[in-house]
């Protein structure tokens, strides 16, 4: 069965941004919810099953130790991608910084942390708004891009910058980079990829099916 990336990826995206709407404008710890982006989105993957499990359960765990730290002080943004975990918002000060990062640290399962929390004023919800409307435009000019996989990507967008995740090549990761800057609303890009070898991607794509010879007239 071929995969339509672009097919998919625009009904997709409106989930997304709903969902990213919701989760940007009602808590100070926001998870996105991988659930809403349904079976299709695993198959294509490049993370196996059991780190997209994990992945899920980071989230929720760092969303629900996070609230007693965080409180109405700060807006933390949490992403896992295959045992990395991308912190993004905004906190009060140093120290809540560096207690947020040790917290997410000491999940099990997680293997690095990025913290990219910024010390400031909680964002305003124009400006959630706006970055989640920037993460479904990237998207979807992932998706009309031929040239790479958009299903390989994960794009987190915090007050106008674009982080990417994901397990690309190099080629991969500038195209994808070029394409994001080029969206309207981006003000930086941020690579923050796992970078896999040409053969590596070869070897993860399904092997091309055959098609049966036809038949001579009798």
């Amino acid at each position: 069965m071929q995969f339509n990336a672009g097919a998919m990826l625009r009904p997709l995206s409106k989930a997304v941004l709903c969902v990213a709407l919701l989760s940007s404008l009602q808590g100070c710890v926001a998870v996105v919810a991988a659930g809403a982006v349904g079976g299709a989105v695993a198959t294509a993957d490049r993370r196996t099953l059991g780190a997209q499990t994990e992945d899920k359960g980071i989230d929720l765990k760092a969303a629900t130790h996070l609230g007693d730290i965080v409180g109405d002080a700060g807006h933390v943004n949490v992403n896992s991608y295959n045992r990395k975990v991308l912190l993004t918002g905004e906190v009060r000060d140093e120290a809540m910084k560096r207690a947020v990062e040790d917290e997410v640290r000491g999940i099990t399962g997680v293997e690095g942390v990025m913290n990219e929390l910024a010390i400031a004023g909680p964002s305003s919800y124009t400006s959630r708004a706006s970055d989640a409307l920037i993460t479904s435009k990237v998207k979807l000019s992932l998706a009309d891009k031929k040239t790479v996989s958009a299903t390989s990507f994960k794009v987190v967008t915090e007050r106008g910058t674009v982080y990417l995740l994901g397990l690309v090549t190099q080629r991969e990761g500038n195209i994808a980079a070029d394409v994001a800057q080029g969206v309207s609303g981006v003000m930086r890009v941020v690579k923050m990829f796992e970078y896999i070898s040409e053969e590596d991607l070869r070897s993860m794509q399904p092997p091309l099916q055959q098609q049966p010879e036809p038949r001579s007239a009798s």
